[in-house]
């Protein structure tokens, strides 16, 4: 067998760390606001940050490249600061990898958010804590063994993602073909045996992050003792 590229998977490196930062930014900040506040329009956005776990790939990524084409406000607005269209760059993919793990990363950030001891917060207001110094000092130190597991997940996730970066991203060998887009393409072009390597490569990855995901959701005395 030929040589193996290995830009695949550099490139889909590079994309899950980025879209697994932008994730922690976020996604932290919308579970910290459905977990802890009470607002108008609270069960709509749960909701629509629900709902990209319940349509198809395909159906993501259209909507996903009508908001960021050029012809839209949005992919105008990043042509414009960027000198560049943002369909079909390996930046799209960065975008679709957010939105396919951004979901199951705030519904499960929300619930371990509300798992916190609000005794500790309210410790802190009492003594002159502001809400902002509150949450990084107080609920994101809690929180972090179980945030950080979520993130080891998310990363995983924008890791494999297919559907929704081959409609924004496209298959550009060398530029924006993504380690599950080159595995789709081997297939397509019957070279079995590049399959099989790049199958093997995000499946150890993927059980290497399962692995990083459960042992830091583990209590800190199970794993002195492990």
């Amino acid at each position: 067998m030929a040589s193996v590229d290995w830009f695949p998977l550099w490139l889909s490196l590079r994309v899950a760390t980025l879209a697994t930062l932008f994730v922690l930014a976020a996604g932290t900040l919308l579970a910290y606001l459905l977990s802890h506040k009470n607002f108008r329009g609270k069960s709509l956005l749960d909701s629509l940050i629900t709902l990209p776990l319940v349509l198809p790939p395909t159906v993501l990524g259209y909507y996903l490249l009508v908001l960021v084409s050029r012809h839209s406000p949005l992919g105008h607005l990043y042509e414009n600061l960027f000198g560049q269209p943002l369909v079909f760059t390996w930046q799209a993919a960065v975008v679709a990898a957010f939105l396919h793990s951004a979901p199951i990363y705030i519904k499960a950030a929300k619930v371990v958010l509300e798992g916190i001891d609000i005794r500790y917060e309210w410790a802190a207001y009492s003594l002159g804590a502001s809400e902002w110094r509150t949450l990084w000092r107080v609920t994101l130190p809690l929180a972090w063994r179980g945030l950080s597991s979520l993130a080891a997940l998310s990363f995983a996730r924008s890791l494999g993602d297919f559907g929704v970066t081959i409609m924004v991203a496209g298959n550009v060998p060398g530029s924006t073909q993504t380690l599950s887009v080159a595995i789709f393409d081997a297939v397509e072009s019957g070279n079995g045996a590049l399959a099989r390597v790049l199958v093997i490569t995000i499946s150890a990855a993927a059980l290497a992050l399962l692995w990083a995901a459960g042992y830091l959701a583990r209590p800190a005395r199970a794993q002195s003792a492990g």
